[in-house]
C-alpha cells in the first residue's frame, strides 16, 4: 500500500521535529518534508506532492489563513491545522475551516514535548482521516427555507415547544451545520447540536453561528430550556442530554465518560432523544468520522422519530452518516442542501 505523504509546515523548529517523529513512526506514513514559513511551504508542495499538510497558523513572512487561502485556490489538498486553545486561536481555527481546512489538532502551550506526546494519536487520526477525505469547494451555495406560517409563534404558551430538532457531526461539520443552520427559519422547533470540538472552540463556534442564523444560537448551560427559535450547541468536554420536566425540555450536562471516543457524544444525545422525545423529535446526522450516533439515531427511529443522513456526495468525511444507514437508523437519506428542509417538514 502506498504510503500518505505529509508536507509538516510550522515555524517551530521543536513542533516540525515532534510532528515529524510522531507521523514519521506510523507505517503508513511518510513526511516527505518540512517548511518553516509558506514560501518554502509551495516550494516544497511542489517538489514533494504531498498528500496531506500540517499547517501552523502563526508563522513569519505569510500568515497561516492567507496561505491557506491561497493554496485552496491554486491547489486544493487536505490541510490539518495545528492550533491554539486560546478564544483567538479558537477564532483562527474556525476560520481555516471554513477556508477548506479539514480539521485541526491543538498545539500543547505548556511542556510542549510531552504535552504533543499525549495527542500523539489525535494527530495520526486526523492526518489518515485528511487523506481520505474529500477536499471541499468554496462555492456550496446556502439553501434557504422559506418561513411558513405554521412555524411561527403567535403565543407564548408556544414557548414550551412540542418538537425537537437534535443534529450531531463531527469532521467537516463545522461548515455542514454553517449551511444548515442558516436555513432554519427563526421559529424553528428548538434545535440541540453536538459538533465533536474542544470546549474553547464550541464558545467561539456558537457566537459565528449565531452571527449566521436567523434563530439564535448559544452554547448551552446545564439546565438551558429548550425553546423555538433557539439553538442550543453541545459545550466541548461536556455531554448534552435532553430531560423534560412536565410541558416542557431543557438540556442536562454532565462530564461522564468519553462515549464512542468523544464529549460531547452524539450517542448520548441521541438516545435521550430517544427516550424523553419518542417521535417529538427529527434528527440529523452529518459528515464525520467513526460511529458515533449510530445506535442513538436507531433508538430514536424506533421510537418514532424522523432521521435523516446526510449523503456521502455532500460528505467530507463519509463515516457517521454511513454507520447510521448501516445500523437502520435512518429513515432517508439526503444531500446536505436538503437536509434543513425536510427536517422542518417532518415535523409539520
Amino acid at each position: 500500500m502506498r504510503k500518505i505523504k505529509v508536507l509538516v509546515v510550522d515555524d517551530s523548529a521543536l513542533i516540525r521535529q515532534l510532528l515529524t517523529k510522531i507521523l514519521g513512526s506510523q507505517a503508513n506514513i511518510e513526511v516527505v518534508g518540512t517548511a518553516a514559513d509558506p514560501m518554502i511551504a509551495w516550494k516544497k508542495i511542489q517538489e514533494c506532492h504531498p498528500d496531506v499538510l500540517t499547517l501552523d497558523v502563526e508563522m513569519p513572512k505569510m500568515d497561516g489563513l492567507t496561505f491557506l487561502s491561497k493554496l485552496m485556490a491554486r491547489r486544493p489538498m487536505p490541510v490539518v491545522m495545528v492550533s491554539s486553545l486560546t478564544l483567538r486561536g479558537a477564532e483562527t481555527t474556525l476560520k481555516a475551516l471554513e477556508l477548506g481546512a479539514i480539521d485541526f489538532v491543538e498545539k500543547p502551550s505548556i511542556d510542549i514535548a510531552n504535552g504533543t506526546a499525549r495527542v500523539s494519536e489525535e494527530i495520526v487520526d486526523k492526518v489518515l482521516i485528511a487523506a481520505a477525505s474529500k477536499v471541499r469547494g468554496r462555492s456550496n451555495p446556502v439553501v434557504h427555507v422559506e418561513e411558513s406560517p405554521i412555524l411561527r409563534s403567535s403565543s407564548s404558551l408556544k414557548e414550551a415547544t412540542d418538537k425537537v430538532i437534535a443534529i450531531g457531526a463531527s469532521t467537516g461539520g463545522t461548515e455542514a451545520l454553517a449551511q444548515l443552520l442558516p436555513a432554519l427559519p427563526s421559529d424553528a422547533p428548538g434545535t440541540v447540536v453536538v459538533q465533536h470540538m474542544p470546549k474553547s472552540f464550541t464558545t467561539a463556534f456558537a457566537k459565528r453561528l449565531d452571527g449566521l442564523c436567523r434563530m439564535r444560537v448559544k452554547e448551552a448551560e446545564d439546565g438551558d430550556r429548550i425553546l423555538r427559535g433557539r439553538v442550543l450547541l453541545a459545550p466541548g468536554d461536556q455531554h448534552m442530554e435532553v430531560v423534560r420536566q412536565g410541558a416542557a425540555y431543557y438540556v442536562r450536562l454532565n462530564h461522564q465518560p468519553l462515549v464512542n471516543g468523544f464529549r460531547p457524544s452524539v450517542d448520548v444525545l441521541f438516545h435521550s432523544c430517544a427516550h424523553h422525545l419518542g417521535p417529538h423529535v427529527s434528527a440529523a446526522i452529518l459528515t464525520g468520522m467513526g460511529r458515533d450516533g449510530a445506535q442513538g439515531m436507531l433508538a430514536m427511529r424506533d421510537n418514532g422519530a424522523h432521521t435523516i443522513a446526510q449523503n456521502e456526495e455532500t460528505c467530507v468525511v463519509f463515516g457517521m452518516p454511513k454507520e447510521a444507514i448501516a445500523a437502520g437508523g435512518a429513515v432517508m437519506i439526503r444531500p446536505l442542501g436538503q437536509i434543513a428542509r425536510e427536517l422542518i417538514r417532518s415535523l409539520n
